[in-house]
């Protein structure tokens, strides 16, 4: 019965990276030509973690449709949080005579122990990504790996951070 199990996951998972390799530049243009270049990378990374339970359903119709759709509700979600946090400070400071560096010191000290607690490989790609502004060429170049490989890590330093997030 594991046979089953692990060929059915094999599939899955050779499915997801067809799916990858067909529609990753496309959605990246199209993320960028919308969001900016800042917020689609984000974006990107993020789609395709959360494309991740819908191969456990089966077969993908329209896999465009739906990585478009992915991403267009983590741009409105991440909007919104935006939202709320920028009004949450404001309420804040109106009402104690605060200022906003209060809440944004908190999120300073707390994405600096998600990146801490990052393996190293994943931190080097994280840092190098996010606070160097460098792309995935880049990084492979001065880490001596694949841009695969950088994405690859991109991913796990993402879905890692969002797990500790979550807890």
């Amino acid at each position: 019965m594991s046979y089953g199990s692990d060929h059915i996951q094999d599939h899955r998972r050779r499915a997801m990276w067809a799916i990858y390799g067909r529609y990753a530049a496309w959605l990246k243009a199209k993320l960028v030509r919308r969001y900016g270049a800042q917020d689609a990378e984000d974006l990107f990374q993020e789609t395709w973690l959360r494309l991740a339970p819908y191969q456990t359903v089966g077969e993908i119709r329209h896999p465009q449709a739906l990585l478009m759709r992915i991403a267009t509700n983590l741009a409105a979600d991440m909007s919104a949080r935006q939202f709320h946090r920028t009004r949450h400070a404001s309420e804040i400071s109106h009402s104690h005579g605060w200022g906003c560096e209060l809440p944004a010191q908190a999120d300073e000290v707390l994405a600096k122990q998600l990146v801490l607690g990052l393996p190293e490989p994943l931190r080097d790609v994280f840092v190098l990504s996010r606070f160097g502004g460098l792309t995935n060429t880049q990084i492979g170049e001065q880490l001596g790996i694949s841009p695969k490989t950088v994405e690859w890590r991109m991913t796990k330093a993402l879905a890692h951070c969002a797990a500790q997030l979550r807890r």
